[in-house]
């Protein structure tokens, strides 16, 4: 049997689970880059990093040994589920850690504050201060979704005595209150917000859901942060924004197409702080994600016998 790992980019998925039974029974064979999906067809279990990987109908039609999908995380918007039911392809998941994303997010925050990308390019090069910080005392924080990851952000702005203020769609006052927020209307979000965080699901009807109207209401001085998905921002809107600095920068850690291409401009701004989709990226959510995958092909070998 080949089962195959996709895009361990760190090269740590075999040291972070014990893949030894698996072994003895099959040829695994890791993926330090993104395959190409004509070199996936000898597979019969592909076990992929949550969104990273595309696998459409499409793809999964081509892929005529595959058996089984395992995905980390416990969805996965890039797999297509209901394609694998029709093709007998069979699919699992893990559990997934909560802790990451939201302490990235706050970190990307706090380098856009403090412009610590500058400032620490600036010590690298032999230079010193040239930048002045942003208190985030008083500052407004907005949430565009205050589910579980956006009302830990809520949590963490309230140590550093901001005020929050949330909007989605479906956001209730009484939710916005237990998690330390106050319910706006979304122009007001937009309009308030010194900081303005994204955490809502991508789909169908959240794509673009900030666009240039919305990105035309923010403060100049103000920030935008994306860890969630990301076409939930029109991202040439969002570059236009800040190459003719409507609001004051941006951290993203998710974008359109991923990997991002070596020579896309946002890449370039300055206004923008950005790192390549590392908010679930830490050891202990690694270990959940390839323990939790190593023991969902062994269940489907188990019940093959």
């Amino acid at each position: 049997m080949k089962i195959a790992v996709l895009d361990d980019y760190q090269n740590v998925a075999l040291r972070f689970a014990d893949w030894s039974g698996l072994e003895k029974r099959a040829q695994i064979t890791v993926f330090n880059r993104p395959a190409a999906l004509e070199e996936l067809v000898p597979f019969e279990v592909l076990c992929v990093m949550r969104e990273r990987m595309p696998l459409n109908r499409e793809a999964l039609e081509q892929l005529v040994n595959l058996k089984l999908v395992v995905s980390t995380g416990m969805r996965n918007a890039s797999l297509d589920v209901g394609a694998c039911k029709d093709l007998g392809i069979a699919v699992a998941f893990t559990e997934y850690v909560e802790s990451g994303a939201p302490e990235m997010t706050w970190a990307l925050l706090m380098a856009l504050a403090r412009n610590i990308p500058v400032e620490a390019e600036n010590f690298r090069s032999g230079g010193w201060q040239t930048t002045i910080g942003v208190d985030l005392r008083g500052k407004t924080l907005g949430i565009l979704g205050l589910g579980r990851i956006g009302s830990r952000m809520a949590q963490f702005a309230k140590v550093f005595e901001m005020k929050v203020i949330a909007w989605s769609e479906n956001l209730t006052e009484e939710k916005a209150h237990r998690a330390g927020a106050e319910l706006v209307s979304r122009e007001r979000l937009f309009k308030e917000a010194d900081f303005l965080s994204i955490h809502l699901v991508l789909s169908g009807r959240s794509k673009g859901i900030v666009g240039a109207t919305e990105l035309a209401l923010m403060k100049r001085s103000a920030f935008l942060i994306n860890t969630s998905r990301g076409p939930l921002v029109d991202e040439t809107a969002l570059v236009d924004a800040l190459q003719h600095e409507r609001i004051a920068g941006a951290a993203l850690d998710v974008y359109d197409r991923e990997p991002l291409p070596a020579d896309h401009v946002l890449r370039r701004l300055r206004n923008v702080v950005a790192t390549p989709h590392v908010g679930y990226v830490t050891e202990y959510t690694y270990r959940v994600f390839y323990r939790d995958t190593v023991k969902a092909v062994e269940n489907w070998l188990r019940d093959r016998i």
